[in-house]
């Protein structure tokens, strides 16, 4: 029986890495802001096998609560299996050109708050010198993009975070899964202009998901052409690639 925390629980792709957890008898415990869909989220999972599944409402913006939660979550689960990091948001690019705040507090909530979070995570993980941490990063951070090159930055900070997070806590016996989702059908995306055989569904992510958490892998693109896809975009010259549409 494996013991799992997701903090972002109620997103699109938590749930359907949850639901796959879920059906193994696994032990949950959920973070995220929305309790009232936190506790619909827990009740699903019950109902698809889980062995349990307890709640705690945490806004990761707020750094000072972040403590309190991962105490919260020790004292449930004792031992941490699988840690699956999933909150973000998906700024709007103009806003951010022109209102800094509006930058800054996307960047936050996409690299600064998920770095706060991450550290005493992780010192918790050397501690106990095993288990699996995987969060979700973008391939939007492998190059800035004129379209979003704000939401890029900040998830290319937390790649770069996680690259070395992953070098230190493999010598305590913990993975580190890096995860680069390209277009998902999402409630963040819904209404976007998405090339439509480019979308994946949460379910196909999540599946991706938890094979690579299984395997142990380092940096997972998901569906698997992405990989491809942002080779070509990393390697344009920058000739090209300013004058680019991307």
């Amino acid at each position: 029986m494996k013991n799992i925390v997701i903090i972002g629980a109620t997103s699109a792709i938590a749930i359907a890495c949850a639901r796959e957890w879920a059906r193994e008898g696994a032990r949950f415990f959920l973070v995220a802001r929305n309790e009232e869909r936190l506790e619909q989220v827990a009740a699903d999972l019950i109902a698809r096998g889980a062995q349990s599944a307890a709640c705690y409402r945490l806004d990761i913006d707020e750094l000072d609560a972040h403590a309190a939660a991962l105490a919260r979550c020790v004292t449930e689960l004792a031992s941490l299996d699988i840690v699956l990091v999933a909150p973000g948001t998906l700024p709007d690019q103009k806003s951010c050109e022109a209102d800094a705040a509006v930058a800054v507090r996307e960047f936050n909530t996409n690299a600064t708050a998920l770095i706060a979070l991450l550290t005493p995570l992780a010192n918790t993980l050397e501690a106990q010198r095993h288990g699996a941490l995987a969060v979700i990063s973008s391939v939007a951070g492998d190059r800035g993009r004129p379209s979003n090159y704000l939401y890029g930055s900040a998830k290319a900070a937390l790649s770069a975070f996680l690259e070395g997070l992953r070098a230190r806590l493999f010598k305590a016996g913990v993975s580190v899964l890096t995860i680069k989702p390209g277009f998902v059908a999402t409630p963040m995306t819904a209404g976007l202009p998405l090339p439509e055989r480019l979308v994946a569904t949460p379910d196909k992510v999540a599946a991706d998901i938890v094979r690579g958490i299984e395997r142990k892998r380092n940096v997972l693109y998901t569906p698997w052409f992405w990989r491809g896809i942002m080779a070509i975009i990393r390697n344009l010259p920058q000739f090209l690639f300013k004058r680019a549409s991307l």
